[in-house]
């Protein structure tokens, strides 16, 4: 029992470290990616917003973003249009990371993010 506490607590702290160091970065990435290619943006955006979005906020606040984004009962699946992606977006009451989308979506949108 006390091995697998000891391994338990060593695999935490090296995901703490790990996400303290940068090292789970690309990982991040890749998940905030497919989480923005699975509600319809196209391949170029997704990538682009992406990378902003884990340079600019938290793990925390990409969960809660998450969260926020699923669809809620008599929700389409995507957010199809701009009022229901703000909608959406509303629900995290984090005004830090409705900006990071908001003009993340804008700049990369016409090419400069």
């Amino acid at each position: 029992m006390r091995k697998l506490l000891f391994a338990i607590v060593v695999l935490a702290l090296l995901v703490v470290i790990a996400v303290q160091t940068g090292a789970a970065k690309p990982l991040i990435r890749a998940q905030v990616e497919s989480a923005l290619l699975e509600s319809g943006m196209s391949e170029k955006r997704a990538d682009c917003m992406a990378a902003r979005m884990v340079d600019r906020l938290s793990i925390g606040q990409l969960y809660n973003l998450r969260q926020a984004m699923a669809p809620r009962e008599g929700e389409p699946e995507r957010a199809d249009s701009v009022g229901e992606l703000v909608k959406r977006l509303r629900r995290t009451e984090d005004a830090e990371a409705v900006a990071v989308v908001t003009t993340s979506a804008g700049l990369c949108a016409i090419g400069i993010g």
